[in-house]
């Protein structure tokens, strides 16, 4: 499923009306009539005590058409506008307009009084239709104050579009947020509905495509999208291990003997066909023990115990025997283990993941990563895709979709921006933002496991891309399965690792469903 940014939602409004003849007034009514299909799919109607609070703008419209709805089935509605009623306008007023003769008590909201508060209390269901998606400052005074008191009143509350307070781009909280259970988007979902931390202010997302043509709201134009599943393939029972790929790992770190075991043994777990781990000859021995079905290829050491530069002419007339290669997962920051890290990713001519302090090795020489003819997967944390392109934290932390696109292009390679939710960055323009993983996965190991699950991806025979997006969304099933096993707490990159062969089991069972609901995290109506 595609994901707008506010530019494209708008354009989208421009040309359902200019080139499709649908004018604003049936988008209001549309996308009222939907919020009301939710609200009486979710809590119901008859009988019940809303109350709406609208801004002055149009999403405040689609309120007014909410509580119209609300009233002429049978609901106790009470409307409050914030803001002068003096600066409705347009359709938004002529919704407003249309209240009168319909049992809706209405009231101007100057601040947070006794009537507010008691309407508040009297309600079975609030609905937030104060700001859209296109709040971009800090909100503050009677607005902030109401957006407080629907927080803390333990209400159920449906936000119209967007919660009012979330950023529709970057997900920012802009200042405060009306934490929602639900959520009817229009046209297509917003990044902000995806980025967090506006992503869990959000709660159950309806998406309803409110009279948009089908051709708008799946333009090609529209470069981010849901991490839809894409199809594994059964395997055939006439196959040998060489059908599922081959693939060699390149780690070490003398601190952490999981790093290397994690990255080969999940090309394993996650189907992959034969798994080499290059790494000093004084730990292969007890990586043998840890990993015996991964064949071990000793290499010569520095007087630091890593990866000697003496070692790089053999290494990579090995790896042309490989369909994969991998280097970074803990290859230590040793000065002549880093040369060796360069020069191997300059010279390596086979698809390469680039994962940990193998991006720090090439950070100060970028341009080593432009001139690869085959392809490259960089998996980083937002730190070190901060030094791969020499900005700061903060400033991709608040626009990560437009900073990743950016690296792309810059750095010739697919790009995983891990994370909540991690973002998959492709060569042809695209961004897919990944749904599945929980908070539990953020433990020691777990991104090496992340590392061989795409890498088996490819070897079973999917293009770089779908085994970026298969291997982030399995590892993430993967921690989800386990967290719904044992509780997020105390999850480890062991658990996820183990848990492959039983999340790739419920991906293909699942698959269907997993499809068509995005994970669960999107419902059409």
């Amino acid at each position: 499923m595609k994901i707008a940014s506010v530019k494209e939602i708008r354009e989208l409004d421009r040309r359902a009306e200019e080139e499709f003849n649908i004018p604003p007034e049936i988008l209001m009514e549309n996308a009222g009539n939907a919020v009301f299909y939710v609200i009486e799919k979710e809590i119901g109607v008859k009988g019940k005590t809303f109350t709406v609070f609208a801004g002055t703008g149009n999403n405040g419209g689609d309120g007014f058409v909410v509580a119209r709805k609300l009233a002429s089935t049978g609901a106790k509605v009470c409307l409050l506008l914030i803001g002068d009623e003096g600066k409705l306008k347009g359709i938004a007023k002529k919704n407003y307009e249309r209240l009168n003769g319909f049992s809706i008590e209405r009231y101007n909201v100057k601040f947070f009084d006794r009537i507010t508060e008691m309407n508040i209390y009297k309600s079975d269901a609030i609905v937030d239709a104060i700001f859209g998606i296109g709040i971009s400052r800090e909100i503050t005074g009677i607005y902030k104050e109401i957006i407080h008191g629907i927080n803390i009143s333990g209400k159920k509350v449906i936000s119209v579009d967007i919660p009012s307070g979330v950023n529709g781009d970057t997900g920012e909280i802009m200042g405060v947020a009306v934490k929602a259970d639900y959520t009817v988007t229009f046209g297509l979902p917003k990044r902000g509905e995806f980025l967090y931390p506006g992503a869990e202010y959000v709660g159950k997302l309806y998406v309803s495509h409110i009279s948009y043509p089908q051709a708008l709201y799946e333009s090609k134009e529209t470069k981010v999208q849901l991490n839809v599943p894409i199809r594994i393939e059964e395997r055939k029972k006439d196959t040998y291990k060489d059908d599922y790929g081959k693939a060699l790992f390149v780690s070490f770190e003398k601190n952490y003997l999981g790093s290397p075991m994690f990255c080969s043994s999940a090309f394993l777990k996650a189907g992959g066909g034969l798994s080499y781990l290059a790494t000093p000859e004084s730990i292969a021995p007890l990586i043998a023990v840890k990993a015996s079905e991964v064949v071990v290829v000793p290499l010569r050491e520095t007087k630091e115990k890593t990866i000697s530069l003496k070692n790089l002419d053999e290494l990579l007339r090995f790896a042309q025997k490989m369909d994969i290669v991998s280097i970074g997962s803990s290859i230590a920051l040793n000065e002549e283990t880093q040369q060796f890290t360069e020069e191997f990713i300059k010279r390596v001519d086979k698809p390469l993941l680039i994962d940990g302090d193998a991006i720090t090795a090439i950070a100060k020489n970028r341009e080593i990563l432009k001139e690869r003819k085959a392809e490259t997967i960089i998996t980083s944390h937002i730190g070190e895709l901060a030094r791969l392109i020499g900005k700061e934290i903060k400033d991709i932390k608040v626009n990560r979709i437009e900073y990743l696109m950016n690296a792309v292009k810059k750095l010739n390679a697919t790009i995983v921006l891990k994370g909540a939710f991690t973002l998959i960055g492709t060569k042809s323009g695209e961004v897919f933002i990944n749904t599945s993983g929980n908070p539990g996965m953020a433990t020691a190991g777990s991104g090496d496991v992340l590392t061989g699950t795409i890498a088996a991806m490819y070897g079973i025979g999917n293009s770089i891309e779908g085994a970026a997006r298969i291997g982030v969304f399995i590892h993430g099933l993967s921690g989800d399965l386990k967290a719904k096993e044992k509780g997020m707490e105390g999850i480890t990159a062991t658990d996820i690792l183990e848990g492959l062969p039983e999340a790739i089991k419920y991906y293909k069972e699942n698959f269907n469903a997993i499809r068509e609901t995005n994970y669960g995290r999107t419902y059409i109506i």
